[in-house]
C-alpha cells in the first residue's frame, strides 16, 4: 500500500521518477483524435517512449487513436493498467478515480494521475485510502522529458543547434524506464 503525501502541491524527482520508471501501460480518459489536442499529444509522446496506450473516450469508441482502439470505459479497457491519466476536469476526476478503484485489481491499477490543471483533493484521498499513488496537476510528458534531460528551461536541450532529432545519452527516467523495455 502506498504512503498517502501530505500535500499534492509538490512532488519530488524521485516519486514521480519511480512512477515513469515502473510505469508500462496508461489508459488516457477523455484521449481525443483531435490532433491539436493535448491528449494527443502526451499519448504520441508516451507512445514514441514505448510506453503501451488505452485511450478511453465514448464518443470515440471503436475507433484509433495513433493505432490504438478507443474503449468507452474504463472497464471496457483490457488489464494490466499501470496508470490512469484523467484529461477531464477537476470535478470529473471524482467520479474517474472511484471508477479507478473499484477497477483496480482487475486492472492492477498502481496510479492516479490528474493532467494540468485536474486537482481533486477527494479524488487524492480517496485513491491514497484504496492503496493507490496519485500525481495532481501535471503532465507525464512534460515529466518524463523534463526529467530525463530532453526539456531544458529554454525548451528542448540537445546541446547542440541543429535539424536533426536529438539522440539523449541514457541518463535519468530516459536510461531508468527504457533500459527495462
Amino acid at each position: 500500500m502506498s504512503k498517502p503525501l501530505t500535500s499534492h502541491d509538490r512532488y519530488s524527482d524521485d516519486y514521480i521518477a519511480d512512477i515513469l520508471r515502473e510505469a508500462r501501460v496508461f489508459a488516457f480518459v477523455g484521449a481525443s483524435a483531435n490532433t491539436s489536442r493535448p491528449s494527443y499529444f502526451a499519448m504520441k509522446y508516451l507512445t514514441g517512449k514505448g510506453y503501451t496506450i488505452h485511450p478511453v473516450n465514448p464518443g470515440n469508441a471503436g475507433q484509433k487513436i495513433l493505432g490504438q482502439t478507443v474503449y468507452a470505459c474504463l472497464a471496457d479497457v483490457p488489464g494490466p493498467v499501470d496508470v490512469i491519466d484523467i484529461f477531464r476536469n477537476s470535478e470529473a476526476a471524482l467520479e474517474v478515480t472511484r471508477e479507478a478503484i473499484a477497477l483496480k485489481d482487475k486492472l492492477g491499477l498502481k496510479v492516479v494521475w490528474m493532467q494540468l490543471g485536474v486537482r481533486n483533493e477527494e479524488a487524492a484521498r480517496e485513491a491514497e485510502a484504496a492503496g493507490l499513488k496519485v500525481v495532481m496537476n501535471r503532465c507525464p510528458k512534460i515529466e518524463y522529458g523534463r526529467l530525463s534531460g530532453e526539456i531544458g528551461w529554454a525548451g528542448v536541450n540537445s546541446g547542440q543547434i541543429s535539424s536533426v532529432r536529438p539522440k539523449l545519452a541514457p541518463t535519468g527516467v530516459q536510461s531508468l524506464a527504457l533500459g527495462k523495455r
